[in-house]
């Protein structure tokens, strides 16, 4: 009988379906500590976690029968994924199981910030009744903007178009078609904060979009426009917000997350046009009981060897097999999430081209949902090789493979060329070796790059002292540059330049060296 370690609070209906089964022993050891786990872990086969439980790659290497790690939950942060690969431990969690609360949280906050609920309620408390102070706008005919169109952001769409409201939403990786079948107009993100009456944020917390949205979003936003934010604190820029809130260049804000949590300090916690919640999205009933269940029926599947819906980790693959394609999977998770990052538009379709020997002989399906798996990482929380297939074909954009036997200069290489409404971006890479993994093209200009790291894409003229100006610039906010190289076709026009930082550019500095007069175009790309 396998045994069974669940060592945070979960819910009595997700213990149920283990315990009901007959088949497992199920031992609920709440709070214990890093020794005792470190202890106990070797006799299980199954551990399920929420948040507190911090799974490390020691208790990892102590889990000698441990099959499955389940987090009750979407984020793994507490959990040494790496280790767990390593180690053949599958691990799940369970993305989808807040999403009805989160969305319906969010209509929640767009209805009580439209019409002044929670003021209302405290004034007629404080036995006060003042009607008039009160009034609130109709969401009917209004413009509803989306900032990301993932599960929760889908939901919420839904929603708001029963309001009768425009939807609109800013969302680079799902096709135009995907996006009208949902009713909504797909726009960038200036004609979003423009247009908007309501702006809704659904996207991930990353470097990428941290303070996303500040000063300069919050200034096309309408006097009359509100935001509301049930995703992350951090993707606003809270001091930004505060600005625009008490100089009421915008209308409202309905918060649930903060940059800093727990935050009862908060300056924007002052303000009357403010609507304020401690973190309560997933906090429902029905939410703890869904995810307790989804976690529990996973590592039931997971111990039975039937399909897993929501690997975080590799699937099992041949070892054979793993040993030839390994490091192609890393380059393609990398070139995936490298083009996730450049590409302009709204990308509409995918093609992979294989050329060489190994690529004849192999399979190379994993490489393709590795690739995937990397474009879709930058943007989703709840991304893995086993729903990216899935995930990119409900965004309506189609993957195609083709292969050749064709000499280049390398002996095997890769090829993805993502195209969007605004054209085609292509990347290149190869290995040479298990660990040497390189992107060697980007469009027409080839390089020798390791993506790994702070990387800065630069498009210059190709003219003396541009690095020392680029190097000058960094130099002076203190960025230390780790490693360069530079691709050009013709001397003289154009150059692409990929600088690798020790740490994150700010956004004022990429600002700062766009600004450039000989300078057309500057991204941070994160692998």
């Amino acid at each position: 009988m396998d045994k069974v370690l669940v060592s945070d609070l979960l819910s009595q209906q997700g213990l149920d379906v283990l315990i009901n089964s007959g088949n497992y022993q199920v031992d609920v050891e709440l709070e214990l500590s890093h020794q005792q786990l470190l202890e106990c872990i070797g006799n299980y086969d199954a551990l399920l976690i929420r948040s507190e439980t911090r799974v490390t790659a020691d208790v990892i290497d102590a889990a000698k029968h441990l099959k499955v790690i389940g987090r009750a939950g979407v984020g793994v942060d507490n959990i040494d994924v790496e280790a767990a690969t390593r180690n053949g431990i599958l691990v799940v969690n369970t993305p989808t199981g807040n999403t009805i609360a989160a969305a319906e949280h969010t209509i929640a906050l767009l209805l009580a910030l439209a019409r002044n609920i929670v003021p209302a309620g405290i004034s007629l408390k404080n036995r006060t009744w003042q009607r008039s102070d009160f009034i609130g706008v109709e969401l009917y005919g209004k413009v509803f903007g989306t900032v990301g169109l993932g599960r929760v952001g889908r939901e919420v769409t839904k929603r708001a178009h029963a309001f009768g409201m425009q939807l609109i939403a800013y969302d680079p990786h799902i096709s135009a078609n995907a996006a009208e079948t949902l009713g909504v107009r797909l726009v960038d993100r200036q004609t979003l904060f423009r247009e908007s009456d309501y702006i809704s944020i659904h996207t991930i917390l990353n470097a990428d979009t941290y303070h996303s949205i500040g000063e300069t979003e919050l200034q096309l936003m309408k006097p009359s426009g509100r935001l509301i934010n049930c995703a992350r604190g951090g993707i606003i820029d809270e001091k930004a917000l505060y600005h625009a809130l008490k100089e009421k260049q915008i209308a409202g804000a309905a918060l649930d997350v903060f940059e800093d949590e727990p935050a009862t300090d908060n300056p924007l916690l002052e303000l009357e046009n403010v609507l304020a919640l401690p973190h309560l999205g997933a906090s429902t009933t029905e939410a703890q009981e869904h995810v307790a269940i989804e976690v529990a029926q996973q590592v039931i599947n997971a111990l039975n060897g039937k399909p897993v819906a929501n690997a975080v980790n590799q699937p099992k693959i041949d070892p054979r097999v793993f040993d030839i394609l390994g490091p192609y999977l890393e380059l393609a998770e990398k070139i995936g999430s490298f083009h996730a990052q450049i590409v302009e538009g709204q990308v509409s379709s995918i093609k992979i081209h294989y050329s060489g020997t190994l690529f004849q002989k192999e399979d190379v399906t994993p490489i393709t949902v590795a690739l995937q798996k990397g474009i879709l990482t930058p943007i989703l929380t709840e991304v893995n090789y086993v729903n990216a297939p899935f995930l990119i074909k409900q965004r309506g954009i189609s993957v195609t493979e083709t292969k050749s036997d064709s000499q280049t200069d390398f002996a095997n290489l890769m090829t993805v060329t993502v195209i969007t409404d605004k054209g085609e971006t292509i990347l290149a890479g190869t290995t040479f070796g298990k660990k040497d993994i390189r992107i060697v093209r980007i469009n027409q200009l080839h390089l020798n790059a390791i993506p790994e790291g702070y990387i800065l894409l630069i498009y210059n003229r190709d003219q003396p002292g541009m690095i020392g100006l680029i190097g000058t610039i960094l130099g002076e906010h203190d960025i230390n540059i780790a490693d360069m190289t530079v691709g050009r076709s013709v001397i003289g026009e154009y150059a692409l330049t990929l600088i690798t930082v020790d740490s994150l550019v700010p956004r004022n500095v990429l600002n700062t060296i766009a600004a450039q007069e000989k300078i057309d175009f500057v991204k941070q790309v994160i692998i």
